[in-house]
């Protein structure tokens, strides 16, 4: 009886180990199709051993396409079909993420750096090479430029020297007094002349849009002749500015959430002054800030596609969070020409020896002495060039070291390529505006709220539509 119950069991196991039948080849893809279905080697390549090992038995071999009951081969979901039913599960398990709330230091809102690093400007070793892209100081031949540097510097105008965060300027330009802006702290107040041009450009901008706007300050760009900015970690090479907020007076409000008490209607006027009429790099400001402005230019009819571009797109965002950027907006410009001058000078700032200067960061262990013995200086000289009272040195701080001969190996910025303003899109205003949003198959978003739908308005010819800009 024993006997025939393991001869039952036996059978039994051999019976559950069935094949899996293997399908009809399926006819030859077209070339195309063939080419777009090939993984690309990176992926071939990162593929880790364990996934190439036998299936289990009853597990479909891999690379097999799965079997319908009739036989033939199922349809694999596509890519986008797997990313949109997993975000869907993610929406419908979460709709509306709340980010956790940053602590916020008042104290040092105005002075503390926000440490983000200078995108887009990796530093290149001291080398002669060929700049790929336009070249913005194209007027000046190689052996004009060496011709100026040596007789005059000051004939070649703003140049922006190194990065951000361990740079300088030459030739810099303070900006103006003027009714429009209040410059808060006049001897930090020097940039590059594009630079300063920008900063015009975009406060002209809104004064002539709000003839009545309050005079806006303008807190920091650089010293005079750039270098480290205590305490922040940029503002060097005077391509940063801090604006302060438009309030409703010409006195700044003193209090945490300063979103509840700016003037959303004119601070948004001076961030789309700023895309539109100036090379801008980056804002940063308070993401608590942003949703106040991104809300109120929506309302006001700009394109959603162009907003989301600017304030939605990740790293490629032109207005990012900083913390500690509650009560200001820090700008950073691109400036073709002086960044272009500044790289190019680079191997000839030997020749001008009050110029040749290297710029280092101190590390773990240095003394001001062992760092001018390294690179050739002096600590009296090292201290003067760092306005340094005393020899105490501080871990990651950007030290301007003077040279007494050429920088071989010193890092510089690789050529300027500026890239396209983000225009807003370009629309007509027809007869008859009809607000309502076009339909586009997507679900509302549910930590929206909704809002009634509007009819139909006729605008006048030649009457302004409310505070909207022309776009």
């Amino acid at each position: 009886m024993r006997s025939s119950l393991l001869i039952l069991l036996l059978c039994a196991g051999c019976a559950a180990r069935v094949v899996t039948p293997v399908p009809a080849p399926a006819p030859a893809p077209a070339p195309a199709q063939a080419a777009s279905a090939t993984p690309p080697v990176e992926t071939l390549a990162a593929t880790p051993p364990a996934q190439a090992t036998a299936p289990a038995p009853g597990e479909p071999q891999q690379g097999t396409p799965p079997v319908s009951a009739s036989g033939a081969p199922a349809a694999m979901p596509s890519p986008a079909e797997v990313a949109a039913v997993v975000t869907d599960a993610a929406v419908r398990e979460n709709p509306c993420p709340v980010e956790p709330e940053e602590e916020d230091d008042e104290a040092t809102a105005a002075t503390d750096d926000e440490g983000v690093s200078e995108e887009g400007e990796m530093q290149a070793p001291l080398a002669p090479a060929a700049p790929a892209g336009p070249l913005y100081t194209a007027d000046l031949s190689d052996e004009a430029l060496t011709e100026a540097w040596k007789k005059d510097p000051s004939t070649l105008g703003s140049m922006s020297i190194g990065f951000v965060e361990s740079g300088r300027q030459l030739n810099s330009v303070r900006v103006p007094d003027d009714k429009d802006w209040l410059v808060v702290s006049p001897e930090i107040a020097y940039g590059t002349q594009e630079t300063v041009d920008y900063v015009v450009a975009a406060i002209r901008a809104v004064r002539t849009q709000y003839p009545n706007v309050p005079p806006l300050r303008v807190n920091r760009l650089s010293t005079k002749d750039g270098g480290y900015l205590r305490p922040h970690k940029s503002h060097q090479n005077g391509r940063d500015v801090d604006f302060g907020f438009y309030y409703p007076t010409a006195e700044p409000v003193r209090e945490r959430e300063r979103e509840r008490y700016i003037d959303v209607a004119m601070n948004w006027a001076l961030v789309r002054s700023l895309v539109v009429n100036t090379d801008v790099q980056m804002i940063l400001v308070d993401k608590r800030v942003q949703k106040v402005l991104y809300d109120y230019a929506l309302s006001i009819g700009e394109d959603k596609a162009w907003l989301d571009s600017l304030f939605n797109a990740g790293f490629n965002s032109l207005i990012k969070h900083a913390r500690r950027h509650r009560d200001h907006f820090h700008v950073r410009f691109f400036n073709g020409r002086a960044q272009e001058l500044g790289r190019r000078v680079a191997p000839l700032l030997a020749l001008q020896p009050d110029q040749n200067l290297m710029m280092y960061k101190v590390r773990n262990g240095d003394t001001l002495g062992g760092i001018a013995m390294r690179h050739n200086s002096s600590v009296v000289a090292i201290k003067k060039a760092n306005r340094m009272r005393n020899t105490f040195l501080s871990i990651g701080r950007r030290l301007v070291i003077p040279l007494k001969g050429p920088c071989t190996h010193c890092p510089i910025p690789p050529p300027v390529q500026l890239p396209p303003r983000r225009m807003p899109p370009q629309t007509q205003a027809p007869a008859l505006v009809n607000t309502a949003p076009a339909a586009s198959g997507k679900l509302p978003n549910p930590c929206t709220p909704a809002a009634p739908a509007p009819t139909p308005v006729a605008v006048p010819t030649g009457v302004p539509s409310g505070l909207s800009t022309a776009r």
